[in-house]
């Protein structure tokens, strides 16, 4: 938990205090943006297209990411039905999140080898704050790509559902936060969860490395 990080080395928390507020500002930005390409512009106009944290943070959701690991910020309101095509914008609007904190992860790890190779210590604050500034985005991307209302993965599931799944889905996203609630307190998600980490951190490590032995060896 990252609450024990500001007990055990205060700098390295408050160092990575910013990284973790822009993860989840980020994720929500890319949602804004790719509505706003697929024609949707409610975000932009509710003023979501900014860097200002504070248009984004939600209180709850920024106290549990800097307690445990994984938080969100406010929805960004969108109207799926400006989108076109429709199908197509849902599904790349919910990946955009998702991919906004897949994208800081792999900085984050090609930073770390980069670190590993030119610098002779390793365990700096800056080469700590990447590492866990890289895997909490990617724990907040394998967690929303979770195909449970109202997380990303749950919007792409319903565009490929048949008509009558998708109202299924949909009914029960009132109730979502509570189910997504019990399923974090019984830890009945961390094998999923623990599964695509793995997956995406294995995929990022790889790749980081290759591009960096490709521009060492030129």
């Amino acid at each position: 938990m990252l609450i024990q990080i500001l007990f055990r080395n205060p700098l390295l928390f408050f160092t990575i205090a910013i990284p973790l507020l822009y993860s989840i500002v980020l994720h929500e930005l890319a949602h804004a943006l790719c509505a706003s390409w697929f024609g949707d512009h409610t975000a932009k106009a509710r003023g979501r297209i900014t860097l200002n944290p504070l248009k984004h943070l939600d209180p709850v959701g920024t106290i549990l990411l800097f307690t445990f690991g994984f938080g969100w910020a406010k929805p960004v309101p969108i109207n799926t039905a400006n989108f076109k095509p429709k199908k197509i914008g849902i599904i790349c609007c919910s990946l955009a999140g998702v991919t906004a904190n897949f994208l800081i992860a792999f900085i984050c790890y090609l930073l770390v080898r980069l670190v590993m190779l030119y610098s002779s210590s390793d365990n700096s604050i800056l080469f700590n704050a990447l590492i866990v500034t890289g895997d909490i985005n990617i724990i907040l991307a394998a967690f929303n790509i979770l195909p449970i209302p109202p997380l990303d993965g749950s919007r792409i599931l319903a565009v490929l559902l048949p008509k009558r799944f998708q109202i299924m889905l949909y009914s029960i996203e009132k109730f979502g936060i509570v189910i997504l609630m019990a399923l974090l307190y019984f830890r009945l998600l961390d094998p999923l969860i623990t599964f695509i980490r793995t997956k995406l951190l294995m995929f990022i490590i790889i790749t980081s490395k290759l591009i960096t032995d490709h521009f060492i060896s030129n």
